[in-house]
């Protein structure tokens, strides 16, 4: 610093900028603006105004904390009626959509290209039952080929054939379900001993039986 010379500091007070703004704004002139809302222009006026904002800045926290704690009031007259509502409830059951035509199971032959579908082993006289719900679609009594035979037809092309039966009691038409006796076991038609033979159709076309019955 060159000689003779002196730093002198001095510190100079901000001055506070007067804000003249008059708190209540002027309505006639805010009446007399064209564009824009007149109530959101007048309340505007009034949270912009340095007072206000001193004010709110101070006490804005307080009134979050102080709100933080005050219940909530609930809504009654909105609220959802949450009065138990009782009524008698029915059990529910399952059933098994398919079963064994049978109740004693041996399969003594199975389901090959020469031989469209499986026997079973038995005795004359065994009852015979419906693999599925179904109608009677034919009933047919002969010496030769199946015997006496009944034809199920369970709908969406699927169809089930009981063979060799000494006895029928299903009717043509018949609706039966997985309880109906058909009729009994024997060995009628082109057979060489007592059994049943059953065949499952899907639209004429014969598949193993194996591939639905249960397992």
């Amino acid at each position: 610093m060159p000689k003779g010379r002196r730093l002198d500091l001095r510190f100079v007070k901000g001055r506070k900028s007067s804000n003249k703004t008059p708190l209540i704004p002027d309505l006639g002139g805010i009446l007399r603006a064209r564009k824009g809302s007149k109530i959101s222009r007048y309340f505007r006026h009034i949270f912009e105004h340095e007072k206000i904002k001193r004010i709110l800045g101070t006490n804005l926290a307080i009134m979050i904390l102080v709100s933080s704690f005050m219940p909530v009031a609930a809504n009654f007259d909105t609220e959802p009626d949450l009065s138990i509502i009782t009524q008698e409830t029915t059990p529910l059951t399952t059933e098994h959509g398919i079963q064994y035509p049978v109740k004693e199971i041996l399969i003594t032959q199975t389901y090959k290209l020469y031989h469209p579908g499986i026997d079973f082993d038995g005795l004359t006289g065994e009852a015979i039952y419906p693999i599925m719900t179904g109608v009677i679609e034919d009933v047919s009594y002969s010496r030769f080929a199946y015997g006496n035979a009944v034809i199920i037809n369970h709908g969406n092309g699927i169809t089930s054939l009981y063979a060799h039966l000494s006895e029928i009691e299903a009717k043509e038409g018949q609706e039966v379900t997985m309880d109906t006796k058909l009729g009994e076991m024997g060995a009628t038609g082109r057979s060489f001993g007592d059994h049943l033979h059953l065949e499952v159709r899907d639209h004429g076309r014969a598949i193993n039986p194996l591939s639905i019955l249960p397992h």
